[in-house]
């Protein structure tokens, strides 16, 4: 893994609640997208007032990465690449502009010269060989991946895309295939209780044929977690034929606080619910979401 030195180049607005940064710079020559839709990378941002100047983190043997000893730790935040031109030496990256975030006050004053640190991309979309049909549903933070993957869907399959923004002002135009639908619903998005998991349950109701499909769901974590069940248990979906991404959590950096005041032994019996190598990862995540839950996070 890379962690590239990233300058803005342009900001240009998309709606009232989203932003579009374009990065470019000699750091990015060795960028190498994945070519999957809804690849992410970390943004590593500057720790003070110089908008320049990014500790920028060094990776280790372990794929990981640490801070140079002596010099302070980079704020990080993940999000979903937009778009990659390597001719032009730019990536894209769009960001929801909200009260109180780390990365979306940053985006709401970048200006070209601004730098940050960018790793080299994942990809999570993994559609099966047949696939014939598809179904994404996002709230406001997953419309960069789904217009990308829209952009990469073959001619042939049928897709239906089902977007929970706040409103009116915050859609986008999405790229459209001869064989597809696309449905705005408003709410959500932390202006109101997400809708998610009614929105997926519409779309692919029970009793549905489920042969030659798939589904992606990204948005708010917690909502998500009713979703990954309905999929997995009460649909039976095969676990290779849907991906369910949680982007955000409501009140995140509280979260983590909430998170490091449990007691140790509960700590402990979260992490020894992922040491069932013979479960699917899929039935490992609803047991611990579950259980996260319980315990009012």
């Amino acid at each position: 893994m890379t962690i590239h030195r990233a300058v803005v180049a342009r900001v240009r607005p998309l709606t009232v609640s989203m932003i579009r940064v374009t990065f470019h710079g000699e750091g990015l020559a060795g960028f190498a997208s994945t070519g999957v839709g809804d690849e992410y990378v970390r943004l590593f941002l500057p720790h003070g007032p110089d908008r320049t100047n990014v500790s920028l983190p060094l990776t280790t043997d372990q794929g990981g990465w640490e801070t140079p000893e002596g010099q302070p730790v980079a704020p990080m935040r993940t999000y979903t690449v937009r778009a990659v031109r390597p001719e032009a030496g730019e990536i894209d990256i769009d960001f929801v502009l909200h009260d109180g975030g780390v990365a979306s006050g940053w985006a709401a004053a970048a200006r070209p010269g601004d730098v940050v640190g960018v790793n080299d991309p994942t990809g999570l979309y993994r559609p099966p060989a047949d696939l014939s049909w598809q179904v994404l549903v996002a709230d406001q933070t997953g419309l960069p991946a789904v217009a990308r993957l829209m952009e990469n869907t073959p001619q042939n399959v049928r897709t239906r895309v089902v977007l929970e923004v706040p409103g009116p002002s915050a859609v986008l135009s999405v790229p459209r295939l001869p064989d597809s639908k696309v449905t705005w619903a408003y709410g959500g998005n932390g202006h109101g209780p997400s809708r998610l998991d009614e929105l997926v349950a519409a779309a692919i109701p029970p009793g549905a044929d489920l042969s030659g499909g798939y589904v992606w769901v990204a948005g708010q974590t917690n909502a998500l977690r009713t979703v990954r069940r309905y999929l997995r248990r009460e649909l039976g979906l095969p676990a290779e034929r849907f991906k369910v991404v949680g982007y955000w959590i409501p009140g995140a950096d509280t979260w983590t606080e909430r998170y490091e005041a449990l007691p140790e032994a509960v700590r402990s019996e979260l992490k020894a619910l992922w040491d069932t190598p013979a479960d699917e990862p899929e039935d490992l995540a609803i047991r611990y979401e579950s259980r996260l839950s319980d315990l009012g996070l």
